[in-house]
């Protein structure tokens, strides 16, 4: 019998409603399929935002790709082959000078072209302004295991790996409270083996050894090694930095729990900066801005904090990346860490600070810890932007983190943005895949295998429409398992009242 907390639990609303679209402001053409997350594994996460599904909150939505307005397709960036553009140069060096000399530029508005001037984030949904489960706290603790599911569960709880990803050992995770403030500030060490350590200084040894060589023949010609090894993201993000800047800036990194002291400490200055941001960047009333709504939207998390021994050392699941400018909290970005990748959920900042980008800015912080964090697992190589949305030129900029890959609806297979750019220059909605014969690879075969919970007992669907022959919510059901795919219908519980 598995215990209530290693089971991810939701509840489906189904997608028939059309919404406004914050894309191209469409009063009812938004449409998208959405289920609210009582709780959610980190790796049923990961394989449903491999799905094409997204978080707002506890609200897990997917757009109907097909029917909406604004299609919006997942993107990733491959953090270790990702290199700055000029663009991206030209505003580390910005922020790098404001830093030093604190010399603000001027506010450029870039008129749609690259990245918008407010963030990383997508006009996405918010989550409902009620939790609509009905799942009380002593059900998930009385969960139990129907007779008929001893086998299904037991043959489901592996995932089989991506075909993208590299292999992965079964995971051993437990619910342990993520370290906190580890990794986040590029000033703070990793830690390294010390063969890594002596490998490196004798690299620099040779290096000095042929500089000094080069400087002292006639004809001096640069060392190849030293002149053509490009410079790293983390290089040019602490370039040009003296050791007494005028401005100190601190990233933190705190799990978003209120049983974490950092997360406490700093939550009413980190909601105000929030209700600040959206009234002067999305002109957000005081009443949609208000605390609780920033709670719902951007602190309630489904994810459970897990840990795992090939892990990084942080832990999986929802974090704040806090930007302490002189001791107080000039920007926040909103991350998941999950089995394979950093995914970006939301930024918001002082607006006092627009004109230094700090949607770019974060970015780039954030695709330099997702490299810090595969130093730690292997397996966590992918940097998740969130939507990318072709029809939308603002929101193009995210194409520019390069090499990215976009995913094709049909079936849930990557492929390279520059390959996709042109299908979707002709329609807004494309299946990317180029092979007319590859289908999803976990479509939905036996909705008899899915799970359910219902009456604090899990059982497979089937065995539930046994037991309840009057119900008649298959096409609901089925409709659910086929978005979600049969592996996690096999694995999450769908909540029947």
């Amino acid at each position: 019998m598995a215990a209530g907390g290693s089971y991810s639990i939701v509840e489906y609303f189904g997608g028939d409603d059309g919404y406004r679209c914050g894309y191209c402001k469409h009063e009812k053409g938004n449409l998208s399929h959405g289920m609210w997350s009582h709780t959610m594994t980190v790796q049923d996460y990961q394989e449903l935002i491999d799905r094409g599904w997204r978080r707002s909150g506890k609200y897990v939505y997917k757009p109907t790709m097909n029917k909406t307005c604004c299609p919006q397709y997942t993107i990733r960036c491959h953090a270790l082959n990702f290199h700055p553009s000029k663009t991206h140069k030209k505003t580390l060096k910005r922020v790098n000078k404001f830093l030093s000399s604190g010399e603000m530029p001027v506010e450029q508005n870039d008129g749609g072209q690259g990245e918008p001037m407010d963030s990383m984030h997508d006009e996405g949904i918010r989550p409902p302004p009620q939790d609509p489960l009905k799942i009380y706290n002593t059900d998930e603790e009385d969960i139990s295991t129907s007779p008929d599911t001893e086998t299904d569960t037991r043959s489901t709880t592996s995932a089989t790996p991506r075909e993208d990803a590299a292999t992965v050992p079964e995971d051993k995770t437990s619910n342990v409270a993520p370290k906190p403030g580890k990794g986040a500030d590029l000033n703070r060490p990793l830690c390294r083996k010390a063969k890594d350590i002596r490998k490196e200084r004798r690299l620099q040894k040779e290096q000095q050894k042929q500089q000094e060589g080069a400087s002292s023949s006639p004809n001096p010609t640069p060392s190849k090694s030293v002149s053509n090894h490009p410079k790293l993201l983390e290089e040019f993000i602490l370039e040009s930095l003296p050791n007494d800047p005028l401005h100190r800036l601190e990233v933190r990194l705190v799990p978003v729990s209120f049983e974490d002291p950092g997360f406490l400490a700093s939550y009413e200055q980190s909601a105000a900066l929030y209700a600040r941001y959206q009234m002067t960047v999305h002109s957000d009333s005081p009443y949609e801005c208000r605390e609780s709504e920033f709670k719902r939207f951007l602190c309630d998390s489904p994810l459970e904090a897990e840990s795992a021994p090939d892990g990084p050392d942080v832990g999986y699941g929802s974090f704040h990346q806090q930007y302490w400018l002189d001791g107080r909290i000039v920007a926040v970005g909103v991350l998941d860490i999950l089995p394979f990748c950093v995914s970006s959920v939301y930024l918001y900042y002082h607006p006092d600070f627009s004109s230094l980008s700090l949607g770019t800015y974060s970015a780039l912080r954030e695709i330099a810890f997702t490299r810090q964090l595969q130093k730690q697992s292997p397996k966590l190589a992918y940097y998740y932007l969130g939507f990318y949305v072709h029809s939308c030129p603002k929101m193009r900029y995210k194409g520019q983190y390069q090499p990215s890959d976009l995913l094709c609806p049909e079936t849930y297979t990557w492929m390279p943005i520059e390959r996709c750019i042109p299908r979707l220059d002709i329609s807004a909605y494309s299946r990317l895949s180029e092979d007319a014969n590859a289908g999803d690879a976990h479509a939905l075969k036996d909705l008899g295998r899915a799970l359910v919970l219902h009456r604090r007992t899990v059982m497979p669907y089937a065995a539930y429409a046994q037991k309840r022959k009057g119900s008649n919510d298959e096409k609901e059901v089925e409709q659910y398992a086929s978005l979600v795919g049969q592996m996690c219908a096999q694995r999450i519980l769908l909540y029947r009242a």
